[in-house]
């Protein structure tokens, strides 16, 4: 046998295996006889709610095994009229619109019900009732002020502090780095508690806490990556263009993570800073 053809060779070899493998295991399905006669596992995830002069929109997600049908949806206790948008059953991953006529009251918690086909319960509170807003000009320029309120002005009012931390001498300027490493550590764990307690909100197939530790993960390689591409830590101006981009990016991710909750109606989950 050619030397040249053996790796090629070896290398195909357990890819014709696992096809093989694959293969058997889907023909012979051996995990059929464990399906049984039990009603299919079912998930909804409710992630957006609308309230407006129309009554209750609710975007929901299906999860589980199987398509699901929503029947019937209870509010306060009583069952009301609905429309879906798309209408039918609801594949797995997919959303769809629920439209509720139902006359909220300002101020007030509403608890919602979704029955399903197979008589599962999935239940949704709103606990202050608030008319969603309209995306307007005037809104535009509401989040135009907040991103410069959030993302401009605190870098500008921390600037001026410059001139006093320099004069201060080597032990002023360590004792302020200092303070502010230690802040960072604290926003760090805060921010990981908050990401994980959302992700735990989120459908289950999105694996939400893996969403908020991989990119974390990658993140950090890629920062430990530009520091060190030299073989040493950055100095001098690459220190300074690499904190201003982190800076950067920071404030973007913040920006986003802002809008994202004005937008879905629930501003008191955004966090400034």
């Amino acid at each position: 046998m050619n030397s040249l053809n053996r790796p090629i060779l070896w290398a195909l070899l357990p890819l014709i295996l696992i096809i093989a493998v694959a293969a058997a295991f889907l023909v012979s399905d051996p995990l059929g006889s464990f399906r049984g006669s039990a009603p299919p596992v079912e998930e909804l995830t409710i992630e957006r709610t609308v309230l407006d002069e129309h009554g209750i929109g609710v975007r929901v997600r299906a999860g589980g095994s199987e398509p699901m049908k929503i029947v019937q949806v209870q509010v306060d206790g009583a069952y009301w009229t609905f429309s879906q948008d798309p209408a039918g059953a609801i594949d797995r991953m997919d959303t769809v619109w629920l439209h509720i006529p139902y006359s909220w009251v300002s101020g007030e918690a509403h608890h919602l019900a979704f029955l399903t086909n197979t008589g599962a319960l999935f239940e949704h509170s709103i606990d202050v009732a608030v008319a969603t807003p309209a995306m307007t000009g005037e809104r535009l320029l509401f989040y135009a002020l907040i991103g410069l309120f959030v993302g401009v002005v605190p870098i500008a009012l921390g600037m001026m502090f410059y001139p006093a931390l320099r004069s201060g001498g080597p032990a002023v300027f360590e004792f302020a780095l200092a303070l502010t490493i230690g802040l960072l550590a604290f926003l760090l764990v805060d921010t990981l508690a908050e990401g994980l307690e959302f992700a735990g909100e989120a459908a289950a197939e999105f694996h939400g806490a893996v969403l908020v530790w991989l990119p974390a993960a990658l993140t950090f390689a890629l920062l430990m990556a530009i520091g060190r591409r030299k073989g040493e830590p950055l100095s001098g101006v690459a220190l300074a263009f690499s904190i201003a981009l982190g800076i950067g990016l920071h404030n973007l991710g913040e920006g986003l993570a802002i809008g994202a909750a004005f937008a879905t109606g629930q501003p008191r989950s955004a966090r400034f800073w």
